[in-house]
């Protein structure tokens, strides 16, 4: 197979796993510079060698593509993931939280763009983080501005690139960006970050405000809770869920089914307090990196098992009714 090919499935399998970012960092790296290789240089295993970018595990997984093999390190990666099937997942056009190495993503705006025509996205919008999560980068509004120049280039006839934030819920529920600069934007996805702790009603009435503002899209992986990975494990926030999700309703705000399998937020039996109350939902991987967009395919198949109904899913809307939704 080719080179190119092995090097950046590898890198975008461990993406999925949520592995180090330096190890599927390295293997696109790898595939970068052999991109650029003309036939006769790549077939100069010495030389391939002492090229940087190249490492001990990128030199082997050329040298197998190059002989005509598939990489023994890509067989045991595609044996290892294997990804959740859904009827449902066929219906999602597109993801509306993501981010770049703007703030605190692995790779180029490009990048993630291409990964998610590679899926066969209609649209995603790109949601890097707002500038009190300075652990993320979050972006000032120069940046955000700055960042809000370049989004147009990303769009073509078959895809468009939304522009958008994924804003930090302040305290007392104000949003982490300038108001004008919300207005300005496709996308509002708004999450709690910090404080997560906070004590069942002021941590209601934060929730409820901000989803009251009239500048919010999407709440957020809700409860904040973390069951598995590297970070190790969180509990959910403790809330009203009933009245979050009923100004969720009232206001047309979706609630995030969040793809990232050491989420899974919001938990089973809140999904379906939200299905009871009403609410729209948006199904989203909180990818990044291009390889984790694919992990739509989890929250996929959690709603089918919920059953979540299709058309209450604002992901599976087209572009045009979708930014009908944004523009409310």
């Amino acid at each position: 197979m080719d080179p190119v090919d092995a090097l950046l499935e590898i890198a975008t399998l461990l993406e999925r796993e949520r592995a180090s970012r330096y190890r599927s960092s390295a293997f696109r790296t790898a595939a970068a510079v052999v991109e650029r290789l003309t036939p006769a240089e790549r077939a100069d295993a010495a030389g391939l060698r002492r090229r940087k970018g190249i490492g001990d595990s990128s030199f082997a997984v050329i040298q197998e593509a190059l002989a005509g093999q598939v990489p023994r390190y890509l067989v045991e990666l595609r044996e290892r993931y294997a990804p959740a099937r859904s009827a449902l997942r066929s219906a999602l056009r597109g993801d509306l939280h993501c981010h770049s190495e703007w703030s605190d993503g692995m790779t180029s705006i490009a990048q993630m763009a291409a990964a998610a025509r590679g899926l066969g996205h209609e649209y995603l919008a790109l949601t890097d983080h707002s500038p009190r999560l300075r652990v993320a980068n979050g972006l000032s509004p120069e940046r955000l501005r700055a960042q809000l120049e370049e989004i147009p280039a990303y769009s073509d006839d078959g895809f468009t690139l939304l522009s958008g934030i994924e804003v930090d819920i302040l305290d007392g529920g104000e949003l982490d960006q300038e108001p004008e600069l919300l207005q300005a934007l496709d996308v509002v996805v708004a999450s709690a970050h910090s404080k997560l702790r906070m004590e069942a009603a002021p941590m209601t009435r934060r929730l409820v405000t901000a989803v009251s503002s009239g500048q919010v899209d999407v709440l957020g992986h809700v409860t904040g809770r973390l069951i598995t990975g590297s970070r190790g494990t969180r509990p959910p926030s403790t809330f009203d869920a009933g009245a979050v999700f009923d100004a969720c309703a009232a206001h047309r705000v979706a609630v995030e089914i969040n793809s990232r399998p050491e989420r899974e937020d919001p938990p089973d039996d809140l999904i379906a307090l939200a299905l009871e109350r009403g609410c729209l939902f948006s199904i989203d991987s909180d990818a990044h990196a291009p390889g984790q967009l694919g992990l739509i395919d989890e929250g996929a198949a959690r709603a089918e098992r919920l059953g979540v109904p299709v058309e209450r899913i604002v992901t599976t809307w087209p572009l045009a009714r979708l930014r009908e939704w944004l523009a409310r």
